[in-house]
């Protein structure tokens, strides 16, 4: 088991929420997405740990939004922590980045296609915080462990690791849900139900995503075992900058955090 901040994540700990915007767009509406999830949390009884993107690296076009940048987007992350008092966390692309970010955040998150690099991995494992590494979509679950062993080569505090799918072909990514089992054998694992229902690339120069299979595939992983359950939500998914057409409402977040609670009782009475 490890702690993030005062939330213990893994072992027979509850589950836990990670849950924020895809990527900070303004501090105001980053502060009154934070407060409307936590408002969520607190009804559900949810231990949270907001996400926000200061910057996403690796969009497919070149005109794509990637947010505020480091100095920016850490000051507005600030003071959600401050004002809100809740765990934040955000990704880091480069080790220079680890850093600083460590000195605002209470969980550093490795991309995806970023789970490999063995540099990046030692500057995050160097802050003394959790780290979350995002299995790449190229990654079979269980050669996983090689990145998990190379954070507890280089100390730190814990680590967990996020399945959000394969490639499958072109344009569209499949969850395969015995890997949360095959991951939960070495590491917490956590489960990201937003990136999970996308279809990367394609001639449009952004990413698509099927939002509608965002519950069902949250519901079918907590009824497989998980530690947290990752997942971002927008006040208006279809104008959002940056994975839109697989981000959800807070009225479904609301929808699905309700529903896990009623399937937590129902797995119980089993």
């Amino acid at each position: 088991m490890l702690r993030i901040a005062e939330i213990p994540l893994g072992g027979d700990a509850p589950l836990v929420l990670i849950a924020g915007l895809n990527v900070i767009e303004t501090e105001q509406a980053t502060l009154e997405c934070a407060a409307r999830i936590q408002q969520l949390a607190v009804q559900y009884s949810f231990p949270l740990i907001f996400k926000a993107s200061f910057d996403k690296a690796n969009r497919s076009s070149v005109q794509s939004y990637r947010g505020p940048g480091l100095e920016a987007g850490l000051q507005i992350l600030a003071r959600v922590k401050k004002e809100l008092g809740i765990a934040v966390t955000t990704d880091v692309h480069e080790p220079a980045q680890a850093k600083p970010v460590a000195e605002v955040v209470d969980c550093l998150q490795v991309p995806a296609f970023l789970c490999r690099q063995t540099d990046l991995l030692a500057a995050c494992a160097a802050t003394g915080l959790p780290v979350n590494i995002k299995k790449g979509q190229f990654m079979a679950p269980l050669d996983m462990i090689h990145a998990v062993e190379k954070m507890r080569a280089f100390g730190g505090g814990g680590v967990f690791v996020t399945e959000r799918g394969t490639t499958f072909g072109y344009n569209n990514i499949v969850v395969d849900m015995k890997a949360l089992g095959h991951i939960r054998t070495f590491a917490p694992v956590c489960y990201d139900a937003t990136h999970a229902v996308q279809r990367p690339g394609g001639p449009q120069g952004y990413t698509l995503g099927d939002r509608e299979f965002v519950l069902p595939m949250a519901r079918a992983a907590v009824c497989m075992g998980i530690d947290a359950l990752f997942i971002e939500a927008h006040p208006d998914p279809a104008n959002a900058p940056c994975d839109g057409p697989s981000q959800i409402t807070f009225e479904e977040l609301e929808c699905l955090m309700n529903q896990i609670r009623q399937l937590e009782n129902l797995l119980k009475s089993f």
